[in-house]
């Protein structure tokens, strides 16, 4: 059980696997206005760095679960490395259909809502692990400007125009779901560029050590493509935010 590859190479280096910085991070963690011991479950937690500086910042305990073996150890490295490791736990395991035991304050999945099948799903199923009054946060992506064609959609990385909803459209959807937005922190261009920028280094040095590798010609055609399509496409066409949601 894993992600693809071409994720354990390209984002070997990162921390955090989305547009957000770390002070995208600090500043929900602030607005959410956590108090100490809050316990939060998230669910495609990656490398763990969301759960990590939260514990270390404002003493949260929690629990990740993440498909890649890489990005778990990872996560209990940091974890570590920010004397937290009796606060929060790193779990290798497929988040798809995951209900925790116990309830939980917040329940997050910050984009990979693909584990419920899309926003609706990811949704209902957070809400199976959480407290009643809880906090479920949702990452996604928005379009912030529509393609005017499929191709332009698919160069955004996207399958298709539909995959994605405008930013107004995104939030009525809560709405419509029966919950109330109560906070937003949306990513920048600034961000988009450390998230898929930081991903071509990582690549170029690989290819360096790994010239042999039978995937070797892929990454290095996706290295020579990346950059101009970042440009052109992700970082003009794609939005993305993390979203505080409240059950009515």
């Amino acid at each position: 059980m894993d992600i693809p590859r071409i994720f354990t190479i390209s984002e070997s280096e990162h921390r955090i696997h989305n547009p957000f910085t770390a002070q995208k991070y600090a500043t929900l963690g602030q607005v959410l206005r956590m108090t100490p011991g809050t316990r939060i479950l998230d669910l495609g937690s990656g490398s763990g760095e969301m759960l990590c500086t939260w514990a270390h910042d404002h003493g949260i305990c929690g629990v990740g679960i993440d498909m890649s073996l890489l990005f778990s150890e990872q996560a209990t490295l940091r974890a570590s490395e920010l004397g937290v490791t009796e606060h929060v736990r790193f779990i290798h395991a497929d988040a798809t259909g995951y209900i925790a035991a116990e309830k939980y304050d917040i329940a997050a999945c910050v984009g990979a809502t693909w584990i419920g099948g899309g926003v609706a799903g990811t949704v209902e199923l957070l809400a199976k692990s959480l407290k009643p009054g809880g906090v479920i946060l949702i990452g996604e992506p928005y379009w912030r400007q529509l393609p005017a064609t499929e191709n332009i959609a698919q160069a955004c990385g996207a399958t298709s125009v539909a995959d994605f909803l405008i930013l107004p459209e995104l939030v009525s959807s809560f709405s419509k779901l029966g919950y109330d937005v109560i906070e937003m922190v949306l990513a920048d261009q600034e961000g988009w560029d450390r998230y898929e920028a930081a991903k071509w280094l990582t690549m170029r040095r690989w290819l360096e050590t790994n010239p042999d590798d039978d995937f070797a010609q892929e990454v290095r055609e996706l290295l020579r493509t990346l950059p101009e399509c970042h440009v052109t496409f992700t970082r003009e066409y794609i939005g993305w935010g993390v979203f505080a949601l409240m059950q009515r």
